[in-house]
């Protein structure tokens, strides 16, 4: 059984038991909307009329999560359901949070709080009849995303909201609605308040769902792009050699990557968008429209977005990897064996892979390169990219040398040896060191 199965037998076994307890009880939210636009949801929220003490007491295996705004997380081995008391809310001083909120028995009110119409369905789910108190059925059939109530306070209320308006929209291939839009444009600034961690997040979901090229159009069009990414908005009207780009400006290029990339993990993403990132400042015009070191220059812009954005280490360094390593595909073909090697044996490179391949694929077409490397990849072992080291520093040591900048010089020079074939055994890693390091003495 999968873990989405599990969750909504555990959602409906909740159900079941708060209406043994005259609650009533429904499937709110994402869960409901997933089901009815024939998506298998991830996971199931109930809203109710129980407060959270009586929820918590009829569950002994459930802990209060939001304890102010009535939520309790009931769990049942790897399955859990979030069950939150219908309620209303009060002002939002902080744009982020209401300042106090109002238990409720009626399961209007808690539809009319929400965000979007299609995020504010419930569903009985013993029965299947589903309830709908703010028009979310029509805005589904016509694919629209429309804000519940005031567009302009729903935004006020919490400034995520615009960007999560752009992540329905990408995800689900929908249009916003004309007074959603409208709303959005005149806060699109605000978002500069929202806590960089939210705004990643958000972020990751529009460029890693599937609908990221769309996603990155909505950014631009409802003006929030260039309060969060204007490194990403400087892409705009940058000329690219039409030899190689056909296709146009560094935007119409990014663009196009992200059409064909699909859903994918954040490190490829954030790679796709941010691969040209150098290009706008170190564009110049001289025998041919030239960007001259602009993936040394973008890997340093890419490291400061993306900490700015509190990404994690992990997320960082890979991304920065991509940027600084994408134009190396271009010398594949003329690269020496050892450093063929070491360009395909380097961490994550099934990455570095894609990203070529969709480079290519959204200039010239020419996926020679592309080609090769897998062509090398599927020859070469682990062994042959991975090589048992056939001596280290401390043979060096034993051997009468003392540590010091000749030594890893020496190493290097027997690792590329090793790579290219030319020596096999420990005695020649052995005569080819002392040989490197007495160089460096007599230089």
């Amino acid at each position: 059984m999968s873990d989405s199965s599990e969750s909504l037998k555990l959602a409906e076994g909740v159900a079941s038991r708060l209406r043994n307890v005259a609650h009533t009880a429904y499937l709110v939210g994402g869960c409901v909307r997933d089901r009815l636009l024939g998506i298998e949801p991830k996971d199931f929220d109930i809203a109710t009329s129980a407060t959270p003490a009586e929820v918590a007491s009829y569950f002994p295996n459930s802990r209060l999560v939001g304890a102010h705004f009535g939520v309790v997380l009931v769990q049942e081995g790897p399955a859990q359901v979030e069950v939150a008391t219908f309620r209303s809310e009060g002002a939002y001083s902080d744009a982020r949070r209401p300042d106090d909120v109002h238990f409720e028995q009626n399961p209007a009110l808690d539809a009319q709080r929400r965000d979007f119409t299609i995020n504010g369905l419930m569903e009985d789910p013993l029965s299947g009849e589903i309830l709908d108190f703010v028009g979310g059925r029509a805005d589904l059939a016509t694919h629209t995303i429309r804000s519940i109530g005031d567009p302009g306070k729903r935004f006020r209320e919490d400034h995520l909201r615009m960007l999560r308006a752009v992540r329905f929209a990408a995800r689900l291939n929908f249009q916003i609605e004309i007074h959603t839009k409208q709303a959005i444009c005149q806060q699109a600034g605000f978002v500069r308040t929202v806590s960089a961690e939210r705004v990643r997040d958000e972020l990751v979901r529009i460029f890693t769902e599937g609908g990221a090229r769309y996603g990155l159009q909505l950014l631009d069009e409802l003006e929030l792009l260039a309060s969060l990414l204007p490194e990403v908005k400087a892409f705009q009207g940058v000329e690219q050699p039409p030899e190689f780009h056909p296709e146009g400006d560094v935007w119409m290029h990014v663009l196009l990557m992200l059409e064909e990339m699909g859903a994918s993990t954040p490190s490829l993403a954030f790679g796709v968008l941010l691969h040209d990132i150098g290009k706008p400042p170190t564009f110049r015009r001289a025998d041919r429209i030239r960007f001259d070191g602009h993936a040394e220059v973008g890997a340093a812009m890419a490291r400061e977005m993306l900490e700015r954005l509190r990404f994690s280490n992990d997320d960082v360094e890979r991304v920065t990897a991509l940027v600084a390593n994408h134009m190396k595909f271009k010398n594949l073909l003329q690269m020496r064996t050892s450093t063929l090697k070491r360009f395909l044996r380097m961490e994550h490179f099934e990455e570095h892979l894609a990203l070529h391949r969709l480079d290519c694929l959204a200039s010239n077409g020419r996926t020679d390169s592309f080609d090769f490397a897998r062509t090398k990849l599927a020859e070469l072992s682990v062994q042959a990219l991975h090589p048992e080291r056939l001596i280290s520093g401390r043979d060096l040591i034993a051997a009468g040398y003392s540590p010091g900048p000749a030594f890893s010089k020496a190493l290097d020079a027997v690792e590329t040896a090793q790579l290219e074939g030319e020596i096999r055994t420990r005695a020649e890693a052995m005569e080819l060191a002392k040989g490197v390091i007495a160089q460096g003495v007599i230089a």
